[in-house]
């Protein structure tokens, strides 16, 4: 009922030609564009005496029909923000400051309920009396205590109002004042914050020419207008600001399939009623999205940042790939050089395939060339590749992993369209898992070695015991053993045919499976070797500790699995949750990531995180 005493007010207005507010103009405008994971939404003001239809709306982009769905505005749909900015100067006292308190509150009691008011008043000071909220009751306290001072700090106020707005959905302010600004703030500190956070802003002069620079600049700043009232005609004048968002319409549309940009020119249309506007209808990439949906924006630096470490990689590339002066070669060189050169001549007389070999040929040579200046670096690679089984030299495997690194990066920058975040982010994992890749691909091996290690050396004593010798017993494992036992006694024989010593070539393995328990048993047989005894009773005993160690090691962890489980379902439950937030509710969990304390937060939680697992790691894993 209040709101359409309200509205019937502003029409009586209207009709006596009262100049009308900006948001309640004759002309519609597009006051608000925001793009979601749907498409995207407009707020549209509507003339007050404009009759439009919801169902006959049209909607294009850069010319492109779009489906779009109308309706009025209510909770839920866009946030939006009144900021009333009254002056509380000692020039506003008498008739005037209970005609401004009055209008206020008849505004408080017409404007829609999803809207958030808040309250700033200046004088020789700003005070932020209330921070947007839908309490209406603690608004209209705000404005039945208020006093007078000396002193007009405007633009001060209007700075301070358009901070205090926030940055979600659309922001308006409500300006009053009857006198200019006496403090030392320029005018444009103030245009300024109104243009950056594109705020409306409509002005009412109170007893004041509505052709005042100041207020002019302003309302043009904010989109407004200047609106010259005297103290009757206050109380309308707000009433029709409250129509002007009561009449406010929320428009639903999809980006059309056949635009690829960001940002466009939106039109919409109510039959007779039309409003344009240039804004942002589709997030720059899946990693940015609209402040209401999921999504990570990459910061300004990030371009420069990115733009340096590919500078610095490449640098650091054509330093292992430019080859060094060359000195005199040795023999090994020479006959290499002299294998490649005749390997390549027979290749060219092979046709395409040839071309192809070749073309493999130089690539596992530069991959050579670049390992033989980090030998660490191919010693690394090379224990690795031995390690988990695979039979890829150290070259091969560096241009594999390349291949991979590449290709899952261009992958990423497809799905990102061309972010860099994402790009980097594919990167990282295009290093990381196939280097991951060997090291789960070692842990099996190594498990599958210990477990057929006490079958291993029952086999060996059995051997020894029907009169068969130690490198007879290790050519029966290697026949008839099981992978990967089989394999690595193949390698010891082979090893010793070649004149390396028994107890090295065994040790080897010992060292490539990093086993405790084999390498006991190598030392067993080189002590039985130089002082003699019954290598096969003594195998036989060491195979049974051995079961009976396994035993012990499988009941500790089934023991500690309930606390493994723990360390790991604590340790994953925080980031997941944090992403799973970051994919559903972006705007409460986006505070985290652009507001320093929230930064800090993370930094401290994920530290802290990091202490805890490491500490429940430790506590679970007992050494058998």
């Amino acid at each position: 009922m209040r709101l359409v005493l309200a509205a019937t007010a502003a029409l009586g207005v209207l009709a006596l030609a009262q100049p009308a507010a900006h948001a309640a103009g004759s002309d519609s405008a597009i006051t608000h564009i925001q793009h979601t994971k749907a498409g995207f939404k407009l707020l549209v003001s509507v003339p007050a005496d404009a009759d439009v239809s919801l169902d006959d709306v049209s909607v294009t982009v850069d010319g492109t029909r779009a489906e779009a769905t109308a309706a009025v505005a209510r909770s839920g749909d866009v946030r939006r923000t009144e900021m009333l900015v009254i002056d509380t100067s000692n020039s506003m006292k008498g008739a005037k400051f209970q005609a401004a308190k009055a209008a206020a509150l008849q505004f408080l009691d017409a404007v829609p309920e999803d809207v958030y008011v808040g309250i700033v008043t200046f004088d020789e000071q700003v005070t932020t009396d209330l921070q947007p909220t839908q309490d209406r009751s603690a608004a209209a306290a705000v404005i039945d205590g208020l006093k007078l001072s000396g002193g007009t700090h405007l633009y001060d106020g209007v700075v301070t109002a358009v901070h205090d707005a926030g940055k979600a959905g659309q922001q308006s302010l409500l300006v009053l004042s009857d006198g200019a600004d006496a403090s030392k703030t320029p005018l444009d500190t103030a245009t300024s914050a109104i243009s950056k956070a594109k705020a409306l802003v409509d002005v009412v002069a109170v007893d004041q020419d509505a052709d005042s620079a100041a207020l002019a600049a302003l309302a043009d700043a904010g989109k407004g207008q200047v609106l010259s009232a005297d103290p009757g005609a206050l109380a309308a004048t707000f009433a029709s600001e409250a129509l002007a968002l009561a009449r406010q319409v929320v428009v639903n549309a999809e980006v059309p399939a056949t635009f690829t940009g960001t940002d466009a020119t939106v039109q919409v249309d109510f039959g007779a009623v039309s409003a344009s506007a240039f804004g942002r209808v589709r997030a720059a990439g899946p990693p940015q999205v609209a402040a209401t949906a999921a999504g990570f924006v990459l910061p300004d630096w990030g371009m420069y940042a990115g733009t340096a470490a590919l500078g610095i990689g490449i640098a650091f590339l054509l330093i292992l790939i430019i080859p060094k002066p060359a000195g005199p070669m040795t023999a090994e060189q020479r006959i290499t050089s002299y294998t490649v050169g005749t390997s390549r001549g027979a290749r060219r007389r092979g046709g395409a395939n040839a071309d192809s070999d070749d073309l493999l040929d130089s690539a596992k040579t530069a991959a050579a060339g670049i390992l033989k200046r980090n030998a660490d670096f191919e010693a690394k690679i090379a224990a690795r590749l031995d390690a988990a089984g695979s039979e890829l030299k150290p070259a091969e495997w560096l241009l594999l992993h390349s291949g991979i690194a590449v290709v899952v990066t261009l992958l990423g920058l497809l799905l990102g369209g061309g972010s860099l975040v994402l790009g980097f982010v594919f990167l990282g994992v295009g290093i990381l898992v196939p280097w991951m890749y060997l090291g789960v691909a070692r842990n099996r091996r190594r498990k599958a070695f210990g477990k057929a290690l006490p079958d291993t050396l029952q086999l060996i004593s059995g051997s020894l015991a029907a009169g068969l010798s130690l490198a007879q017993s290790l050519d029966t494992v290697a026949n008839d053993g099981t992978e990967p036992v089989a394999s690595e006694f193949r390698r010891v024989l082979v090893e010793t045919r070649l004149g390396v010593n028994l107890e090295d070539a065994l040790e080897g393995v010992a060292e490539r499976f990093e086993s405790k328990d084999f390498g006991w048993v190598v030392m067993a047989i080189g002590i039985q070797r130089q002082v003699g005894g019954n290598l096969a009773e003594l195998l036989d005993t060491v195979a049974a500790t051995m079961r009976e160690r396994e035993y012990l090691r499988r009941q500790v962890s089934a023991l500690a699995a309930e606390g493994k489980l723990s360390a790991i379902v604590l340790g994953l439950l925080p980031p997941l949750f944090v992403l799973y937030l970051c994919a559903t509710n972006w705007t409460y969990v986006s505070v985290l990531f652009t507001d320093i304390r929230g930064i800090l937060m993370l930094a401290g939680g994920t530290l802290w995180l990091g202490l805890g697992v490491f500490w429940m790691s430790r506590l679970v894993k007992v050494e058998v």
